[in-house]
């Protein structure tokens, strides 16, 4: 029987309380993500939230020693597409009847189900209502503190399009009832995308997300017609390199994808249409392609308007065959789920996903650890090896034989903490 989120939230704390400095995890194997070998009996100690040694020729007597039989050990996944305050496809209702409390309510739950599911790290991209952008950056915040138990945020603020845009919050509003500008990601030129690039990091934006082109999810016709001009997705990018920040495009469209590529952005999000000249552009430049194709399989498109359905009937298939090509002409791929289109927490059927559309599973593997760690510039995750932080997964079987088994986390430690363990629970 399911426990309730507060009888949850109560057992994990439990855990965190039981938190030791020093402990040594045993367990049948050990994949290294970066060679695909895999390492049998492994012992590794973990001190200070750090993983201080694999096989280490001695044991501290006063660690805590958690026995595994049976599982194998992996870096904790990463997620580089999600929407934490939102719970399913059908949203846009959201815009004008939800307050931010509400949503960060929701959004600390769902970060929690994406924390069990062995995600220690993810991306937020946005959640189109413009009073719960920022409610992340909070929870982002909540959770480095250790007020709020989930994966560690990278958080992005509003999305930045343009008027009458896939990324505008007033998409569907009757006309003055809600006008949003460049605060809330809007904007009609350059100087307003600096502006608003430079909003969002003021307000605590660690990427910032930008719209090249139309999409799904909303009201305009086009699913992959470019929308910010050249200028608009260039300033934004300029701005966010100042401050060392990465920006994350939505893009369909082959033109619109070619275009956030030469505005140098990091990571193209979607890419449903992705051709041959725009693949070897990502291949040359090291921009990541974050396909999110698995929702083919689980979005429920009979809940949302006919337009985003015939959109999404069109668009979604083209997506997995172009995913398949892109794998096969190397473009670099991060993991990402657009979670709930992906139910939060089960984040990890995009690695089984990723098999389906062609990759071998070490690769599949790779896009949730090592890539999505260099997307993020996180230098000190996405393997398991002395001197990186303690985030581990642990799974039955053997991932390179049954992929599935990643959907099957059994044990989950953050930074040396456990939050999951397969006899204490959660359950």
């Amino acid at each position: 029987m399911k426990k309730t989120l507060l009888g949850l939230v109560f057992s994990l704390l439990c855990f965190q309380t039981q938190a030791q400095e020093v402990s040594v995890i045993h367990a049948a194997a050990l994949l290294d993500v970066a060679s695909g070998d895999m390492i049998e009996n492994p012992t590794v100690l973990v001190r200070d939230g750090t993983i201080q040694a694999i096989n280490p020729p001695d044991i501290p007597q006063d660690a805590a020693v958690i026995d595994l039989p049976g599982m194998t050990l992996l870096p904790g996944f990463m997620d580089a597409h999600v929407h934490l305050a939102i719970s399913d496809s059908n949203f846009h209702h959201l815009v004008m009847s939800e307050n931010g409390a509400s949503a960060a309510l929701r959004a600390a739950q769902s970060a929690q189900q994406t924390l069990l599911g062995g995600f220690t790290t993810v991306r937020d991209l946005g959640q189109v209502n413009p009073a719960l952008d920022l409610v992340i950056v909070s929870l982002a915040d909540a959770i480095e503190k250790g007020q709020v138990i989930g994966p560690d945020v990278i958080a992005a603020g509003h999305t930045i399009g343009i008027t009458g845009g896939h990324a505008d919050p007033g998409m569907g509003i009757a006309e003055g009832r809600f006008e949003p500008d460049w605060r809330y990601g809007v904007v009609d030129s350059p100087d307003e995308a600096r502006k608003s690039a430079r909003y969002q990091i003021k307000h605590g934006a660690r990427v910032i997300k930008i719209s090249a082109t139309a999409g799904v999810l909303s009201l305009e016709k086009s699913v992959g017609a470019q929308q910010m001009t050249d200028e608009e997705m260039q300033a934004a990018v300029e701005e966010a390199a100042r401050h060392d920040i990465k920006v994350a495009a939505h893009a369909h469209g082959a033109e619109g994808i070619k275009a956030a590529i030469r505005a140098g952005v990091a990571s193209i999000e979607h890419g449903s249409l992705i051709d041959r000249e725009a693949a070897s552009m990502m291949k040359k430049k090291g921009v990541y392609l974050v396909p999110t194709t698995g929702l083919l399989d689980t979005i429920e498109l009979g809940q949302l308007p006919m337009v985003m359905q015939d959109k999404a009937n069109y668009v979604l298939p083209l997506a997995a065959e172009n995913l398949s090509k892109a794998i096969k002409r190397g473009v670099p791929i991060a993991l990402g789920t657009d979670a709930p289109l992906v139910p939060h927490g089960e984040n990890a059927f995009e690695f089984v996903v990723m098999v389906q559309r062609g990759m071998t599973p070490l690769q599949s593997i790779q896009s949730g650890t090592i890539n999505t760690a260099q997307l993020f510039d996180l230098n000190d995750r996405g393997k398991l090896e002395a001197g990186l932080r303690a985030d581990i997964v642990a799974v039955p079987g053997n991932p390179l034989e049954d992929i599935t088994v990643l959907q099957k986390v059994g044990f989950v430690m953050k930074a040396g903490t456990v939050v999951r363990h397969p006899v204490l629970g959660p359950k």
